[in-house]
Parts: C-alpha cells; sequence; structure tokens
C-alpha cells in the first residue's frame, strides 16, 4: 500500500529533464529506436524518463529520509500525472502517455516501490527473493512498454517478464562495485556461499575468481531468461520487431562484454573505451538479427547455456 502523505520533494533530489533524458544514449538497449514512428519514439521517451527519474531519486545521496520522502512525492506526482495535473515535465510527459493508451497506473507505482525497497533491503538470500524484486524494479517497464503498443496479451507479458529480469541481472552484474558502494549486494547470498565469495571483495571492488565466478552463474540465469523471452520480438510485427529485438540484444552484448572481461564487473567510475563501444555495436546487430528471427517455437539458439526457472512459472 502507498503512503498516504504527499509530501513535496526538495529540488536537490530531481534532476532536471534535460539531465535524465541526456542518459538514454548510454544505456545498454536502444531506448527509443529511430526504427520507430515518431509519436512511439516520443511515447518510450516519456516512459524512459519517468523511470530514469525514479532510480535517480533513489539512488542519491541524500538521506534515507529525505530518499523516502521523494519517492512519496513521486507517488502522489503518478496519480496526479494520470489525471492531467502533473508538475514535473517528465511527469507531465509520461501522464499523457498513460491517458492516451490507457496504461495501468499501478506499474509506474511498482518502479517507485523498488526503489523505496532500496532503502532498506540490501542483500538477497536466493535468486527467487532477487526475482521477487526484479517484480517491482524490471517486469514493469516491459508492461509499459507493450500497453504503448497495444501488443499486451498474456503471453506477451510472460515472455517480457523474462527478457526483463535477464535485462535487470546483466545490470545487476555490471555494477556489482558500483552497487557496493551504495552497500547493496545483488549478488544472491546462496551464490555467495556456494563459490566461497567474500563480501569484503564486493565491498572492495576486488574483481577476485569467487566474485567472476558468482558473476557467471547471474549471467548463464540472464541467457537461459533471454531464451525463454525470445519469441517476443518475433511475435511483433514490422519495425516494432527489429526494435523490440535491440532491446533485448542490448543485455546480451553486455552479456558478451562481461564475458570477454573474465566475468568482472565494471570499475566504478571508469570510462567507456572506442573499442569496447565498437564491440559492443557488433554485437548488438548480431544478436538483434538472431532475436528478430526467432519463432515462437524456434527461440534463438545457444542463448541459454544452463537451466533456470522462469519468472512466470511461479505467477
Amino acid at each position: 500500500m502507498r503512503p498516504s502523505r504527499q509530501p513535496e520533494a526538495g529540488p536537490e533530489l530531481l534532476p532536471t529533464a534535460q539531465a535524465i533524458l541526456g542518459r538514454a544514449n548510454g544505456e545498454n538497449f536502444p531506448v527509443a529506436s529511430r526504427l520507430l514512428p515518431k509519436a512511439l519514439r516520443r511515447d518510450l521517451l516519456a516512459l524512459y524518463g519517468f523511470a530514469r527519474l525514479t532510480d535517480e531519486i533513489g539512488d542519491g545521496d541524500h538521506p534515507p529520509a529525505e530518499i523516502l520522502a521523494a519517492l512519496d512525492w513521486l507517488d502522489a506526482e503518478i496519480d496526479r500525472a494520470a489525471a492531467g495535473r502533473a508538475r514535473h515535465p517528465l511527469l507531465v510527459a509520461a501522464g499523457d502517455t498513460i491517458r492516451r493508451h490507457r496504461l495501468d497506473p499501478g506499474v509506474f507505482h511498482q518502479l517507485v516501490q523498488a526503489n523505496r525497497q532500496d532503502q532498506t533491503v540490501r542483500r538477497y538470500g536466493s535468486f527467487e527473493q532477487l526475482v521477487d524484486y526484479c517484480r517491482l524494479s524490471a517486469m514493469p517497464v516491459g508492461r509499459m512498454v507493450l500497453g504503448v503498443v497495444h501488443a499486451d496479451s498474456a503471453e506477451r507479458v510472460a515472455w517480457s517478464d523474462d527478457v526483463c529480469v535477464a535485462l535487470q541481472l546483466v545490470e545487476h552484474c555490471q555494477d556489482v562495485f558500483e552497487d557496493a558502494g551504495r552497500d547493496r549486494v545483488y549478488l544472491p547470498a546462496e551464490d555467495l556461499a556456494l563459490f566461497g565469495c567474500d563480501e569484503a571483495d564486493i565491498m572492495a571492488a576486488r574483481p577476485t575468481d569467487a566474485v567472476r565466478a558468482a558473476v557467471a552463474l547471474q549471467i548463464d540465469r540472464s541467457r537461459s531468461l533471454l531464451s525463454a523471452g525470445a519469441p517476443l520480438a518475433a511475435s511483433l510485427p514490422g519495425r516494432l520487431r527489429l526494435a523490440v529485438a535491440a532491446f533485448a540484444a542490448g543485455g546480451l552484448g553486455a552479456a558478451d562484454e562481461l564475458r570477454r572481461r573474465g566475468y568482472a564487473p565494471l570499475t566504478p567510475g571508469a570510462g567507456t573505451d572506442i573499442g569496447r563501444r565498437a564491440r559492443r555495436l557488433g554485437s548488438l546487430l548480431w544478436h538483434t538479427a538472431r532475436l528478430a528471427g526467432a519463432g515462437v517455437n524456434q527461440p534463438a539458439a545457444a542463448i541459454a547455456p544452463v537451466a533456470v526457472t522462469s519468472p512466470r512459472a511461479s505467477r
């Protein structure tokens, strides 16, 4: 249940719309592919702006009480957006998208709840617990996108959930050391114990063999989930098929880069070299082509090196 109070957030917790949207080109996935019609790109950027603003508030360097107050404000702003009364420019845009496509505001509130949970839950004991967190932090994004393109059948939502959890896992693996700087560890404790991984190495940003093994397991799981969700792109028509395939392919490209690095998480503050960008582009194009051609009865081959239970199995 959402809090009833609706405090105003201090301006220091609210980045500008320009700063938020300026980050779109640095994501693992194409936020609003130019393959898509202008109106749809506008809607996707509105969804991205809301999701990134939510994460920026949740990850801010402010006392937890201030962050929670800002998230309370954001919850109230979502309701104002759905009613056409939003105040923040990014929520004005999101509200227009919500109303035109009759999106469920509840999925927007779920993203806020994920960031609220980040303020109090900093470790996950099992993979299943981490997937439960992804139900709030990742699955709603795919459901928003399917709602915008009016393709939100139960089957597509299930595929989308698998893809979104996979992308979240890859992001967690990239950012193990950065997250540790916020005292958050998204690698499940049971996996760390399995490989004898000392959390002190994570907190000190030391990519030991045990850290790499724990990361590799999560990447294997992400590939399995991407395989389970591979039919999503091919179930969609025309340019939308390529755009959604590119979205999932971004995760596979990031997974490829982690494998090339020996599953070492990224070092906080490290720049992106030209070679890495070129490899990621080539990988993105390759995986997009494969995923766009993966039929409902023919998932993309060789994505999944290990078996993992799909999140849909526990609904």
